[in-house]
Order: C-alpha cells, then structure tokens, then sequence
C-alpha cells in the first residue's frame, strides 16, 4: 500500500462525511482539479483504502424497534468453537455488527429487533441453545451515535499538516 499524504487523508474525511459528493465538488473542497481527484479517490479504492459507500437507513422505518449489545463468552475457546459460533451469528439477519474480543467475553454481538418478545426469542434460539455459549448478558441501546472524526495515526508529519 502507497503512504497517504495530506490529500488522501482529507479526501478521506470529506467522503465518510457525504459519500454522495461530487468528484468536481469533492475536489474542489480538497484542492485538486477533477481529474486529478478521480485518479486519487480511484487509487484509494483500488489500494482498498476506500471499501464502499454506505447508505444511512432509519431503523423505524424498517421496523426495528429495538437495538441490543449481547456479550457473549464460550465455554470452550477451541478453534472450531470460535469459527462455528461466528459463522452461525453472521448468518442471523438480526445481526448488525459482530466482534471478536479479548478480556472476560468473547464476542459482541448488535442486534436489531422489533420488540422485546422477538429479542427474548433470538436469544433463546440462536444464542443459549447454542453448544459453545457458556454466557450471554444482554445490554439495551438507547442511543447510538456515530463520531465523524476520522483518527489518523500513519505519521505525525501528516497529522501536523493537517
């Protein structure tokens, strides 16, 4: 992967910010002429830097009434163990986000569901009944908001310029 400099890295923030800018507009918030704008927002997703765009959806509208953070710990830390419980909870379309952790659980799962009952029911089913789970402990969202900021720990150098 080719070092970013200044302009990659606000190119960067400019896209998490509003993927849905222009590239004329995008460059000129950036400095660059468009065409040379193109070539580095090109490079970045070719260097997968960039991974895709995302659209924002209200969870209302899809029905979700209720978000969830489930901790879970496995009784047994077994390669297969990790590899089966992983596949199986990816493959629940109530699963938002999944992650792997160290400390005293091994796995966060974010859930979206309609309703207390319907969260009552996936934990039953997909989480407890499942062979390798040794705990859950379940957490309720009531807000989820996301920072904009854009951390940046490549070179003090750019940080400095930027």
């Amino acid at each position: 992967m080719t070092q970013l400099d200044r302009i990659d890295i606000e190119i960067i923030r400019q896209l998490r910010n509003n993927a849905r800018l222009s590239n004329k507009e995008l460059a000129a918030i950036v400095g660059l002429a468009p065409s040379s704008c193109l070539v580095r927002v090109r490079g970045l997703q070719r260097e997968g830097v960039l991974r895709g765009y995302h659209a924002e959806v209200d969870t209302k509208s899809l029905g979700v009434g209720l978000q969830a953070m489930i901790s879970i710990r496995l009784a047994r830390h077994s390669k297969a163990d990790v590899e089966s419980f992983r596949s199986h909870v990816l493959a629940l379309v109530e699963v938002r986000e999944l992650y792997h952790l160290a400390g005293a659980n091994d796995f966060l799962v974010q859930v979206w569901v309609r309703d207390p009952e319907h969260l009552r029911q996936l934990i039953m089913s997909a989480f407890t009944a499942r062979e390798e789970v040794a705990h859950i402990e379940t957490g309720l969202i009531f807000e989820h908001t996301q920072s904009l900021e854009l951390p940046v720990y490549i070179d003090c150098a750019i940080e400095d310029e930027l």
